[in-house]
């Protein structure tokens, strides 16, 4: 492109964009300008237009970003001239508005934010599990010792959405300080970290030693906890076995296989409910939630705090033949399935994706400890990213 003015001068230091440090970005090569905005393209092919609008509010600048935080300072005018200059150079797109001011952009950054381009992330898309699925193994040295590992561990964890880790000590309070590495724990009615093992006066059927059909955890709120971690201290009880399911595949096969009974758990919400003599903690939502794609994004479902079913009597039956047969499927053997925890092993999974249970075990025959803590996914997702930008 050729300059259509002299280059202007500004007074603070011109800045560009970091690119995605997992993301792989060609070089911009070449650009039109017109008059509401720029024509880009890059080496492999690619092209984008982007208005000037968007270009003078995404400028990196320490005028127009703070130079610590990298909050944006400045409002975009909805009126904005076309620079006095725009030229590509060196793979990077100068820019030198009307009133001076000077934007530098990395070609890459661009391609990565481009109209129409995938979205730059460090984030792996959750894969539904395949027939015969068994969840990756991280070592607890590995997590706690290395990037890689705890990559590698919270990969698994947003991609699968159930992950191990094994060797770890048997040591009270590790899943705290395991979970700490990653965010604040979670609080909940039952408090930030929970015993789980049979117990006098129990509040809830997981302080038993009655078998626990797969559920979710805490659908009675209106943002049930997204990740829960559980760390074995004692297992040498029997029986006991942890129950798994992916609720996005059991979903799926409901949607294939019965798809009036897939919408209406989609579109019908009702009442879950937990109460104690301290709490009476309720929300109203469906069984499955969709994205404005029609994927599943959520499950909520524990028939143990499913409060009174609230529908038009007309609907009733046809609601409760959907949910039985969800229910069904879920608890088919091709769609769980179960293993024991060792002492120092941690199961972490997706609560609003993975159904878990566990089968019953008798509390004479030995002792059964595990101890638990739920996070919220943002922690997960940001330490991922900031683990990207470590060499």
């Amino acid at each position: 492109m050729d300059a259509t003015a002299p280059q202007a001068t500004t007074a603070a230091p011109v800045e560009m964009h970091e690119l995605d440090p997992y993301a792989q970005a060609p070089r911009l090569h070449d650009g039109q300008a017109g008059e509401t905005g720029i024509t880009l393209a890059w080496e492999d092919g690619e092209q984008a237009r982007l208005p000037w609008l968007w270009l003078r509010d995404h400028c990196a600048c320490r005028a127009c970003r703070h130079a610590q935080t990298r909050e944006r300072l400045v409002l975009p005018q909805p009126a904005i001239a076309r620079p006095r200059e725009a030229r590509v150079e060196a793979g990077h797109l100068h820019l030198v508005w009307e009133d001076g001011h000077e934007s530098r952009f990395d070609g890459g950054w661009l391609h990565q934010r481009r109209p129409g381009g995938d979205a730059a992330t460090t984030l792996p898309a959750p894969h539904i599990w395949p027939e015969g699925f068994r969840p990756g193994r991280v070592d607890h040295a590995a997590f706690t010792g290395s990037v890689e590992g705890e990559r590698a561990w919270l990969e698994a964890l947003l991609r699968d959405g159930l992950v191990l880790l094994e060797h770890g000590p048997v040591a009270d309070e590790e899943v705290s300080r395991l979970a700490r590495r990653i965010g604040p724990l979670r609080s909940t009615n039952f408090g930030a970290r929970f015993d789980v093992r049979s117990k006098p006066n129990p509040n809830n059927a997981a302080y038993t030693a009655i078998g626990l059909a797969l559920h979710t955890d805490l659908p009675n709120w209106r943002q049930p906890p997204d990740i829960q971690l559980l760390y074995c201290l004692e297992n040498d009880a029997e029986g006991g076995e942890s129950l798994f399911a992916d609720g996005y595949r059991v979903a799926e096969a409901l949607r294939r296989e019965d798809p009036q009974a897939f919408r209406l758990l989609c579109e019908t919400p009702i009442d879950f409910r937990f109460q104690d003599e301290e709490q009476d903690i309720a929300v109203r939502a469906p069984i499955l939630s969709c994205d404005t794609d029609g994927r599943v994004v959520e499950v909520r479902f524990n028939n143990w705090i499913r409060d009174t079913l609230r529908l038009p009597a007309e609907n009733i039956d046809a609601w409760y033949a959907a949910y039985h047969r969800f229910w069904t499927l879920l608890h088919e053997p091709r769609h769980r399935f179960a293993f024991s925890l060792a002492p120092g092993e941690m199961v972490a999974f997706d609560n609003r994706r993975v159904l878990h249970g566990r089968g019953a075990f008798d509390p004479d025959s030995g002792r059964r400890h595990l101890q638990g803590t739920y996070l919220d996914r943002d922690m997960l997702e940001s330490r991922l990213r900031v683990l990207a930008r470590q060499p």
